[in-house]
Protein backbone atom coordinates (compact mmCIF):
# COMPACT_ATOMS: atom_id res chain seq x y z
CA UNK A 1 0.00 0.00 0.00
CA UNK A 2 2.88 2.39 0.83
CA UNK A 3 4.49 1.75 -2.56
CA UNK A 4 1.28 2.44 -4.48
CA UNK A 5 0.69 5.66 -2.54
CA UNK A 6 4.26 6.92 -3.15
CA UNK A 7 4.01 6.24 -6.85
CA UNK A 8 0.67 8.03 -7.13
CA UNK A 9 1.78 11.20 -5.34
CA UNK A 10 5.18 11.63 -6.98
CA UNK A 11 5.09 14.19 -9.84
CA UNK A 12 8.59 15.50 -10.58
CA UNK A 13 11.90 14.98 -8.81
CA UNK A 14 15.09 17.06 -8.86
CA UNK A 15 18.41 15.39 -7.99
CA UNK A 16 21.91 16.85 -8.04
CA UNK A 17 23.82 14.97 -10.76
CA UNK A 18 26.70 14.19 -8.39
CA UNK A 19 24.28 12.84 -5.76
CA UNK A 20 22.73 10.63 -8.44
CA UNK A 21 26.14 9.25 -9.42
CA UNK A 22 27.32 8.73 -5.83
CA UNK A 23 24.15 6.93 -4.76
CA UNK A 24 22.45 5.72 -7.97
CA UNK A 25 18.79 4.83 -7.47
CA UNK A 26 17.31 1.40 -7.96
CA UNK A 27 17.98 -0.05 -11.44
CA UNK A 28 21.03 2.19 -12.09
CA UNK A 29 24.68 1.28 -11.55
CA UNK A 30 27.73 3.50 -12.11
CA UNK A 31 31.07 2.12 -13.28
CA UNK A 32 34.22 4.24 -13.23
CA UNK A 33 36.47 3.45 -16.18
CA UNK A 34 40.24 3.73 -16.29
CA UNK A 35 39.89 6.87 -18.39
CA UNK A 36 38.01 8.53 -15.53
CA UNK A 37 34.71 8.31 -17.40
CA UNK A 38 31.70 7.30 -15.32
CA UNK A 39 29.53 4.85 -17.24
CA UNK A 40 25.91 4.65 -16.09
CA UNK A 41 24.15 1.35 -16.74
CA UNK A 42 20.42 0.68 -16.54
CA UNK A 43 17.71 -1.48 -18.08
CA UNK A 44 16.20 0.60 -20.93
CA UNK A 45 12.89 -1.26 -20.55
CA UNK A 46 12.32 0.12 -17.05
CA UNK A 47 12.65 3.84 -17.76
CA UNK A 48 13.19 6.54 -20.40
CA UNK A 49 16.53 8.38 -20.30
CA UNK A 50 17.06 11.50 -22.44
CA UNK A 51 20.57 12.50 -21.35
CA UNK A 52 23.49 13.36 -23.61
CA UNK A 53 27.10 12.59 -22.70
CA UNK A 54 28.19 15.27 -20.27
CA UNK A 55 31.59 16.60 -19.19
CA UNK A 56 31.78 17.41 -15.47
CA UNK A 57 34.57 18.75 -13.28
CA UNK A 58 35.51 15.16 -12.39
CA UNK A 59 35.29 13.67 -15.87
CA UNK A 60 32.91 12.52 -18.56
CA UNK A 61 29.56 10.87 -17.75
CA UNK A 62 27.90 8.51 -20.25
CA UNK A 63 24.44 6.99 -19.91
CA UNK A 64 24.67 3.61 -21.63
CA UNK A 65 21.52 3.40 -23.76
CA UNK A 66 20.63 7.07 -24.09
CA UNK A 67 20.66 8.63 -27.56
CA UNK A 68 20.49 12.12 -26.07
CA UNK A 69 17.59 14.48 -25.57
CA UNK A 70 16.16 13.86 -29.04
CA UNK A 71 14.33 10.67 -30.01
CA UNK A 72 13.26 9.84 -33.59
CA UNK A 73 10.33 7.66 -34.63
CA UNK A 74 9.42 6.75 -38.20
CA UNK A 75 6.36 4.51 -37.94
CA UNK A 76 3.05 4.60 -36.13
CA UNK A 77 4.08 1.45 -34.31
CA UNK A 78 7.27 3.13 -33.01
CA UNK A 79 5.28 6.20 -31.97
CA UNK A 80 2.69 4.12 -30.14
CA UNK A 81 5.43 2.22 -28.29
CA UNK A 82 7.20 5.44 -27.26
CA UNK A 83 3.94 7.08 -26.20
CA UNK A 84 3.13 4.12 -23.96
CA UNK A 85 6.57 4.35 -22.34
CA UNK A 86 6.31 8.12 -21.77
CA UNK A 87 2.98 7.65 -20.00
CA UNK A 88 3.96 4.69 -17.82
CA UNK A 89 7.67 4.97 -16.95
CA UNK A 90 10.02 7.30 -15.11
CA UNK A 91 11.65 9.83 -17.48
CA UNK A 92 15.16 11.11 -16.70
CA UNK A 93 16.39 14.42 -18.10
CA UNK A 94 19.58 16.39 -17.43
CA UNK A 95 19.10 20.13 -16.85
CA UNK A 96 21.56 22.92 -16.12
CA UNK A 97 21.32 25.64 -13.48
CA UNK A 98 23.25 28.57 -14.96
CA UNK A 99 24.52 31.89 -13.70
CA UNK A 100 21.90 34.59 -14.02
CA UNK A 101 22.75 37.94 -15.58
CA UNK A 102 20.80 40.24 -13.25
CA UNK A 103 21.10 43.16 -15.69
CA UNK A 104 18.97 41.32 -18.23
CA UNK A 105 15.64 39.53 -18.12
CA UNK A 106 13.64 36.92 -20.00
CA UNK A 107 15.11 35.42 -23.18
CA UNK A 108 18.04 37.86 -23.20
CA UNK A 109 19.15 36.64 -19.76
CA UNK A 110 18.85 33.03 -20.87
CA UNK A 111 21.01 33.59 -23.95
CA UNK A 112 23.70 35.44 -21.98
CA UNK A 113 23.75 32.96 -19.08
CA UNK A 114 26.33 30.39 -20.17
CA UNK A 115 28.24 29.59 -16.98
CA UNK A 116 26.86 26.33 -15.57
CA UNK A 117 26.69 26.46 -11.77
CA UNK A 118 25.38 22.93 -11.23
CA UNK A 119 23.64 20.17 -13.15
CA UNK A 120 20.59 18.26 -12.01
CA UNK A 121 18.57 15.29 -13.16
CA UNK A 122 14.84 15.90 -13.43
CA UNK A 123 12.72 12.79 -12.92
CA UNK A 124 9.25 12.87 -14.48
CA UNK A 125 6.80 10.28 -13.22
CA UNK A 126 4.99 9.39 -16.44
CA UNK A 127 2.65 7.02 -14.60
CA UNK A 128 1.29 9.76 -12.34
CA UNK A 129 -2.31 10.32 -13.50
CA UNK A 130 -1.91 14.10 -13.93
CA UNK A 131 1.47 13.89 -15.66
CA UNK A 132 0.10 11.14 -17.90
CA UNK A 133 -2.88 13.32 -18.81
CA UNK A 134 -0.63 16.29 -19.64
CA UNK A 135 1.62 14.10 -21.79
CA UNK A 136 -1.27 12.50 -23.68
CA UNK A 137 -3.01 15.85 -24.22
CA UNK A 138 0.17 17.49 -25.55
CA UNK A 139 0.90 14.61 -27.93
CA UNK A 140 -2.73 14.46 -29.11
CA UNK A 141 -2.83 18.20 -29.80
CA UNK A 142 0.43 17.95 -31.73
CA UNK A 143 -0.82 15.12 -33.94
CA UNK A 144 -4.16 16.80 -34.62
CA UNK A 145 -2.41 20.02 -35.69
CA UNK A 146 0.00 18.54 -38.24
CA UNK A 147 -2.37 16.31 -40.26
CA UNK A 148 -0.06 13.38 -40.98
CA UNK A 149 3.04 15.44 -41.71
CA UNK A 150 6.48 15.03 -40.18
CA UNK A 151 6.86 17.08 -37.02
CA UNK A 152 9.00 17.80 -33.98
CA UNK A 153 7.55 18.38 -30.54
CA UNK A 154 9.50 19.74 -27.57
CA UNK A 155 8.41 18.62 -24.09
CA UNK A 156 9.60 21.18 -21.52
CA UNK A 157 9.69 21.35 -17.70
CA UNK A 158 11.12 24.87 -17.34
CA UNK A 159 7.90 26.41 -15.98
CA UNK A 160 7.73 23.82 -13.20
CA UNK A 161 11.38 24.42 -12.26
CA UNK A 162 10.98 28.19 -12.26
CA UNK A 163 7.83 28.07 -10.12
CA UNK A 164 9.45 25.70 -7.63
CA UNK A 165 12.58 27.88 -7.42
CA UNK A 166 10.51 31.01 -6.70
CA UNK A 167 8.32 29.27 -4.11
CA UNK A 168 11.20 27.59 -2.27
CA UNK A 169 13.60 30.57 -2.59
CA UNK A 170 16.07 28.10 -4.07
CA UNK A 171 19.65 29.28 -4.59
CA UNK A 172 23.00 27.65 -5.27
CA UNK A 173 25.87 28.44 -2.90
CA UNK A 174 29.38 28.53 -4.33
CA UNK A 175 32.01 29.72 -1.88
CA UNK A 176 30.58 32.78 -0.15
CA UNK A 177 28.12 33.61 -2.93
CA UNK A 178 24.52 32.56 -3.47
CA UNK A 179 23.11 32.42 -6.98
CA UNK A 180 19.51 32.31 -8.15
CA UNK A 181 20.04 30.35 -11.37
CA UNK A 182 18.54 30.42 -14.83
CA UNK A 183 17.40 26.97 -16.00
CA UNK A 184 18.64 25.69 -19.35
CA UNK A 185 18.29 22.45 -21.35
CA UNK A 186 14.98 21.72 -19.64
CA UNK A 187 13.46 19.74 -22.51
CA UNK A 188 13.55 16.66 -24.68
CA UNK A 189 12.32 16.35 -28.26
CA UNK A 190 10.27 13.80 -30.14
CA UNK A 191 10.84 13.82 -33.92
CA UNK A 192 8.39 12.02 -36.16
CA UNK A 193 9.25 11.54 -39.84
CA UNK A 194 6.41 10.52 -42.12
CA UNK A 195 6.74 9.02 -45.61
CA UNK A 196 5.06 12.02 -47.24
CA UNK A 197 6.68 12.81 -50.59
CA UNK A 198 6.22 16.57 -50.35
CA UNK A 199 6.47 17.46 -46.68
CA UNK A 200 6.59 21.23 -47.22
CA UNK A 201 5.39 22.36 -43.75
CA UNK A 202 8.15 20.32 -42.11
CA UNK A 203 10.82 21.49 -44.55
CA UNK A 204 9.96 25.13 -43.87
CA UNK A 205 9.82 24.70 -40.10
CA UNK A 206 6.03 25.01 -39.74
CA UNK A 207 5.61 21.64 -37.98
CA UNK A 208 7.41 22.47 -34.77
CA UNK A 209 5.32 22.17 -31.63
CA UNK A 210 5.92 22.50 -27.89
CA UNK A 211 4.10 21.71 -24.67
CA UNK A 212 4.99 21.83 -21.00
CA UNK A 213 4.86 19.29 -18.20
CA UNK A 214 3.98 20.78 -14.85
CA UNK A 215 3.57 19.52 -11.30
CA UNK A 216 4.98 19.65 -7.79
CA UNK A 217 8.75 19.19 -7.65
CA UNK A 218 10.37 17.11 -4.91
CA UNK A 219 13.99 18.08 -4.24
CA UNK A 220 15.66 14.71 -3.59
CA UNK A 221 18.91 14.70 -1.63
CA UNK A 222 21.13 12.13 0.09
CA UNK A 223 22.57 14.28 2.87
CA UNK A 224 21.64 11.83 5.61
CA UNK A 225 20.39 8.26 5.98
CA UNK A 226 16.75 9.29 6.42
CA UNK A 227 16.70 11.29 3.19
CA UNK A 228 18.56 8.52 1.35
CA UNK A 229 15.97 5.98 2.51
CA UNK A 230 13.13 8.24 1.32
CA UNK A 231 14.70 8.54 -2.13
CA UNK A 232 15.22 4.77 -2.38
CA UNK A 233 11.62 4.12 -1.31
CA UNK A 234 10.30 6.53 -3.92
CA UNK A 235 12.23 4.92 -6.76
CA UNK A 236 11.38 1.41 -5.60
CA UNK A 237 7.70 2.36 -5.71
CA UNK A 238 8.00 3.58 -9.30
CA UNK A 239 10.18 0.80 -10.69
CA UNK A 240 8.53 -2.09 -8.87
CA UNK A 241 4.82 -2.98 -9.15
CA UNK A 242 2.79 -2.54 -5.99
CA UNK A 243 2.16 -5.73 -4.06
Amino acid sequence: MMQAKSKLQFFLGLIDLEDFLKEPPFCFTVEKRASGCRFVKYDPETCCVFIEDVQTATGKVVFQHSAGRSVKVRTLRDYTHLRKRLTSKLIFLLVSACENNAALSGKKAEKKSKAVLKQFIVVINGSNSIIKWEMERGLDQTISSVAGESYTVKIDVKDALQRWMDQEKFAITLGHQRFKPVWRDTWFVLKYHSDALFDFPFWFGFSKRKFTIDGKISHLTIKDKQERFAVEELFDACFCPAR
